[in-house]
């Protein structure tokens, strides 16, 4: 007869397995003791072998061990195979070292959009895309950590939502800008849009959903695409959009549903305060 025995912490059991013509019998208990005897009757020896299998691999799997005196330990139950690894996001922006070159050009590119502002719209646009360049020739580091950066850079992002007499950064801009950079900016930016008592739709909005989705780097990745409008100078198509939002949302619906949400769920819960560009864009990540 076989005999297989678990034998953890507290517990010390023992289970033997038999068949008798068609019925199968288990005889179970506390090592050292007589234990108990069940016998089940089946309608021929087949059915009572199927259940004798099944019942051993059961007890194997929940770490029983054969020990059946000169018999071969039974097989463990199999290792499941692990989860599969889920695809990390790309990198937003090419690595590369700041040099002290580098620095300045990007310092005087930030400070050359900041005089700009309250300017031409075409103007703003064009500083705003050489102070892009010129950050992400840095290689996505944090401006908080570059003196030559940090303030410029804050003064910026506070413009964002500054009066529109004080010369206003279009929140398009200011996300490109944060695109390129460290997530970190993008966190401190989005708590100043917040605090803000100064109302812009779009920016509050998605200061919001930034601190309610919980991950700074998918909120980010949301407003860039939040925010891009096809069709502008410079702007991706409606086929780049649409790839790139086709590239992003199996992060966010994996990230929504680890905290029991779902897509549909979290865009109604993104107020667009009116902003008809944000609330079609929202449309569009949920077709």
């Amino acid at each position: 007869m076989r005999r297989f025995e678990f034998v953890e912490g507290s517990s010390s059991k023992f289970w033997e397995p038999e068949l008798q013509g068609n019925t199968f019998i288990v005889t179970f208990g506390r090592i050292g003791t007589a234990g108990q005897r069940r016998e089940k009757a089946f309608a021929d020896e087949a059915g009572a072998r199927k259940e004798y299998d099944k019942k051993v691999a059961e007890k194997v799997r929940e770490g029983y061990r054969e020990v059946t005196e000169g018999g071969a330990p039974a097989a463990a139950a199999p290792t499941p195979p692990p989860p599969p690894k889920k695809a990390e996001l790309p990198r937003r922006v090419p690595v590369a070292t700041p040099t002290p070159e580098s620095l300045k050009a990007a310092a005087e590119a930030l400070a050359a959009l900041r005089a700009r502002l309250g300017w031409r719209s075409w103007e703003v646009t064009s500083r705003a895309r050489r102070a892009r360049r010129a950050l992400q020739a840095l290689g996505g580091v944090d401006p908080a950590a570059h003196p030559e950066l940090a303030g410029t850079f804050s003064a910026l992002m506070e413009r964002v939502v500054a009066s529109p007499k004080d010369g206003r950064l279009p929140l398009r801009h200011a996300l490109g800008l944060l695109g390129v950079l460290d997530v970190a900016a993008f966190v401190r930016a989005a708590e100043v849009w917040l605090k803000s008592p100064t109302a812009v739709p779009a920016a509050t909005a998605l200061a919001r959903q930034a601190t309610e989705l919980g991950q700074p780097e998918l909120a980010l990745r949301l407003g860039l695409l939040l925010s891009d409008r096809p069709g502008q100078a410079g702007a991706p198509s409606e086929d780049g959009w649409s790839k790139r939002w086709t590239s992003l949302r199996p992060h966010v619906e994996d990230h929504l549903s680890s905290k029991g949400g779902a897509l549909a769920a979290w865009i109604q819960s993104v107020d667009a305060a009116g902003d008809a560009h944000l609330a079609g864009r929202l449309t569009r990540l949920g077709a």
